[in-house]
């Protein structure tokens, strides 16, 4: 049996009410408790997120995040997920995770709402200055988004460090445009940094899977997205090509935009790198 769920059985005499709620849920729904966000299970279970808390630290995790990656990883030794298996070549591994991302993508264009996506668009190309954060997996697409807003000619800057993105929150003013990806929206360094730029007056974006979370309590403007995270994609592979969808769909909107000042800018961008190819 899966380590983490035979520790929540052998623990489960010494339990409130409240976390005995939680435990049954998880001992009857293992498999379904990646996807869930710490608010989405807290509503199943009907208790507070801080019980959910207390519960993975009864457990030895830090937190949920960490509950959920311990039950995934021993889940994952026995099958990867539903549909890659032991024995699998190669390159059915990679059919099935192309499928995957595919059913990701065709999710997300049901999920996002084309009024915030808009709003977004908008917001970036009249900002002053647009910081993005992220961490953890979510700190790839920070800097992807950095990167293209930056040919675009805009101010763009990531931070995928939590104190760093602390402080250039604390600086941001009216004009300016915060934005922070979370698969799960449940970081609190981001979900934290999104508050502290909103006190000041910036506007907020988020990027994150649909569902409840904390993130979306601190957002402005909410870009959802939508995929299935497996075992084997713990890594949140499809939810990070749904968001660098979501950016590349941001930055083309850029560019045609800011027209002549974006192609300029595009431009300046390539001369400078000239250099850095053989």
């Amino acid at each position: 049996m899966n380590r983490t769920l035979l520790q929540v059985k052998v623990l489960y005499d010494k339990m409130g009410r409240a976390e005995k709620k939680i435990a049954d849920w998880i001992l009857s729904h293992p498999g379904d408790l990646i996807p869930l966000s710490i608010c989405e299970l807290a509503e199943e279970c009907n208790c507070s997120e801080a019980t959910i808390v207390r519960f993975a630290r009864r457990l030895g995790c830090s937190g949920y995040q960490e509950l959920k990656i311990s039950i995934a990883r021993d889940e994952g030794k026995k099958n990867v997920d539903d549909t890659v298996k032991k024995g699998d070549s190669c390159f059915e591994i990679f059919e099935k995770v192309s499928n995957d991302i595919y059913c990701s993508l065709e999710k997300t264009k049901g999920a996002l709402k084309k009024e915030e996506i808009e709003k977004a668009a908008n917001a970036i190309a009249n900002a002053e200055i647009v910081s993005i954060y992220g961490l953890g997996n979510s700190a790839a697409v920070a800097i992807d988004a950095q990167h293209k807003f930056l040919r675009a000619g805009c101010n763009a800057f990531a931070y995928s460090d939590n104190h760093m993105q602390a402080i250039n929150a604390s600086h941001l003013k009216k004009g300016d445009v915060a934005i922070g990806v979370s698969h799960s929206g449940s970081s609190k360094d981001v979900v934290e940094a999104l508050k502290i730029a909103r006190d000041n007056g910036a506007a907020t974006i988020c990027l994150t899977n649909e569902g409840k979370s904390p993130i979306l309590k601190q957002s402005d403007i909410v870009l959802f997205t939508a995929s299935n995270e497996t075992r084997h994609s713990i890594l949140g592979l499809n939810s990070r090509i749904a968001q660098l969808a979501i950016i590349d769909a941001l930055y083309l909107y850029l560019v045609c935009q800011k027209d002549d000042l974006a192609l300029k800018a595009i431009e300046d961008t390539e001369r400078a790198l000239l250099s850095k190819k053989y």
